[in-house]
């Protein structure tokens, strides 16, 4: 699904990788079907998410999704266009997952050396806290608005199942493996609940190591620590916020991949907007969309057990790395002018 803007871009770059990565580990092959949604496709016909594009989205292993949503089209309400968000609540994608990596050879926005060591791992609940309220919210008498957060045991549980495999995961690849709750529980009842919850499900991943942070602390040691992180997670709105100025620390939203997965389905998508701006001009940072595809290799080749999808995954992380490591290759944001084609030819080279 490449949606809105510079979706209709970064998504053909980031398929090309993924076909080259799978191609040179002589595996499996994706078989890709195109589904269109989006403002675009609201403004021409009506349907942000039109039927076949559904019935599409049902029969697939996995949805690649590009960008959706343009802040000139919105619905009657005022609302922007946003099928992703959509899918993740068809679909029950509860784990919200927000990689942040610092790229060899990328600059970062923090002065201190240590900044490149910065790697963790944001997971979001993505199905309820604030966002629960989406659609749902009320204005009485245009006094007062009223959303509600929601926060219930069963999502939580699942997300923080998901979060602890996460950081046992990663400690077997030789990170800390230790797991941080983000929540608001000296103020809320329901974050205090939250927190009740996950350290019921702590006890039963005892060789993590877990701990808390409020998420004021959690954005300060974001800016003056980040390296200390390695997997956090959070509730919905906190996530959205927090993994943005993630993002931030390593060179902005252009270089930050994310997944939506639940028990059954996954999407995978740049975490950035369609860009309305720089649509067109050939500008746009392919390199979360490359990483996006990464993700999703890792995560079908992990769940169909096939072994050469996984390695195609670490292979596009390896190239991206080796086409930024001299420093020579430096995106629009960033104040140079290698746009798409560049940044896409030189990961191609670097995986050859």
């Amino acid at each position: 699904m490449a949606g809105d803007g510079i979706g209709q871009e970064v998504t053909p770059a980031a398929l090309a990788v993924a076909d080259a990565a799978l191609a040179a580990t002589g595996g499996v092959r994706l078989a890709r079907e195109d589904a269109p949604a989006g403002a675009a496709h609201y403004q021409a016909t009506g349907a942000a998410f039109p039927e076949a594009s559904r019935a599409v989205c049902d029969s697939a292993d996995a949805i690649y999704l590009g960008a959706m949503g343009l802040p000139s089209v919105r619905y009657a309400d005022g609302t922007e266009i946003a099928p992703q968000l959509d899918l993740r609540f068809m679909y029950n994608l509860y784990a919200g997952v927000r990689p942040t990596r610092a790229i060899p050879g990328v600059k970062g926005t923090l002065a201190d050396p240590r900044a490149a060591e910065i790697d963790f791992v944001i997971v979001r609940e993505s199905t309820e806290g604030l966002f629960h309220s989406r659609g749902k919210g009320t204005v009485e008498d245009d006094e007062t608005a009223r959303e509600t957060l929601q926060i219930t045991r069963r999502v939580s549980e699942r997300v923080f199942d998901f979060a602890f495999r996460e950081a046992e995961r990663r400690r077997a690849e030789g990170r800390p493996g230790r797991l941080t709750l983000i929540d608001k529980a000296n103020v809320f009842t329901a974050f205090a609940f939250f927190r009740k919850v996950f350290d019921e499900v702590a006890r039963r991943h005892p060789d993590v190591t877990a701990d808390h942070l409020y998420v004021d602390a959690a954005a300060l040691t974001m800016v003056a620590q980040p390296w200390r992180l390695d997997v956090t997670v959070t509730e919905n709105m906190f996530g959205d916020i927090l993994s943005d100025l993630a993002a931030g620390l390593v060179g902005g939203m252009g270089y930050a991949p994310s997944a939506d997965i639940g028990d059954d389905r996954a999407v995978f998508q740049p975490a950035h907007g369609s860009a309305p701006d720089i649509a067109g001009t050939g500008k746009a940072n392919p390199v979360a969309a490359i990483l996006s595809a990464a993700m999703m290799l890792d995560w079908l080749g992990t769940r169909h057990g096939e072994p050469s999808a996984v390695e195609a995954g670490r292979r596009i992380g390896r190239a991206v790395d080796a086409a930024f490591a001299d420093g020579a290759l430096v995106t629009c944001e960033l104040g140079g002018s290698a746009g798409t084609r560049a940044v896409t030819d030189a990961v191609l080279a670097a995986l050859a």
